[in-house]
């Protein structure tokens, strides 16, 4: 297995999630179905609870600018009033819920109920978060070799900080020197690869970014940073000009770094 030599330079791991220390089937086979499964008792359990009651507003707001802009809604809009039978209401949001993920929407007001919803999953163990096995003994050597590592996912911070606490390798959470999410900018935009390197205060030429898309590849290598893309079961086939075009891993253990084995 041929290994990539990592430049003497780089003093930082940058590392996307899905597809690159986590297998993409996780969140589509994994944490998707749960949130379908569960949001009903979900909803019925928490009904009453400030927070609960925070995530249906945000989804009534959404559904109501959905209304205006004439986008494709459910039946019947979100509502949480004191006429309304709770069982009807609760039936409400979970059509919504339902709808957008179907569409695989990608709103605030989703992605915030998910999160909820997964914290709760994950404490009660009904969730781990999964990472390939070469990634923990990967990142340990890295940083004994006093390199930092981040992650770069488009999920939210709280998500991230859930899958790699409750993992099934245990709590990760140390490992990591910091995370960033799409708050920063979009991963496919080089901009937000030189904010990232701002923020950890270093040059773009002393990250190596890790990721199986080739767009975001792309993007962070317009910004000079190093690029490996890492190419996995299930991971999106790469063509033959990207293969030409990018380093390619299969696995961290590649990974060598500069000046030592």
């Amino acid at each position: 297995m041929a290994t990539i030599t990592v430049p003497e330079n780089v003093s930082v791991f940058l590392l996307d999630i899905e597809g690159t220390t986590t297998p993409i089937t996780f969140v589509k086979d994994v944490l998707f179905p749960y949130i379908r499964e569960h949001l009903e008792d979900y909803l019925s359990a928490h009904w009453e609870e400030d927070e609960c009651k925070q995530d249906v507003h945000l989804l009534k707001k959404q559904a109501e600018e959905d209304l205006k802009q004439n986008r494709a809604c459910p039946v019947h809009t979100v509502d949480q009033t004191v006429h309304t039978d709770e069982e009807k209401a609760i039936r409400e949001v979970v059509d919504n819920v339902l709808w957008q993920m179907a569409a695989d929407r990608k709103t605030t007001a989703l992605k915030q109920l998910q999160g909820h919803m997964w914290r709760a999953a994950y404490a009660a163990g009904k969730i781990k978060g999964e990472v390939y096995q070469d990634v923990v003994p990967a990142i340990r050597r890295w940083r004994r070799n006093g390199l930092k590592v981040y992650i770069y996912s488009s999920g939210s911070i709280e998500a991230q900080k859930l899958l790699f606490g409750y993992s099934v390798e245990g709590d990760l959470l140390e490992l990591f020197d910091g995370h960033f999410d799409t708050n920063v900018g979009a991963k496919v935009e080089s901009k937000s690869y030189e904010r990232i390197a701002e923020r950890i205060g270093c040059s773009p030429e002393d990250i190596m970014f890790l990721t199986d898309v080739t767009r975001e590849a792309k993007a962070a290598e317009d910004a000079r940073l190093n690029v490996v893309v890492v190419v996995r079961p299930g991971n999106m086939e790469l063509t033959e000009e990207e293969r030409s075009q990018y380093s390619t891993i299969t696995t961290f253990s590649q990974l060598e770094l500069g000046g030592s084995a």
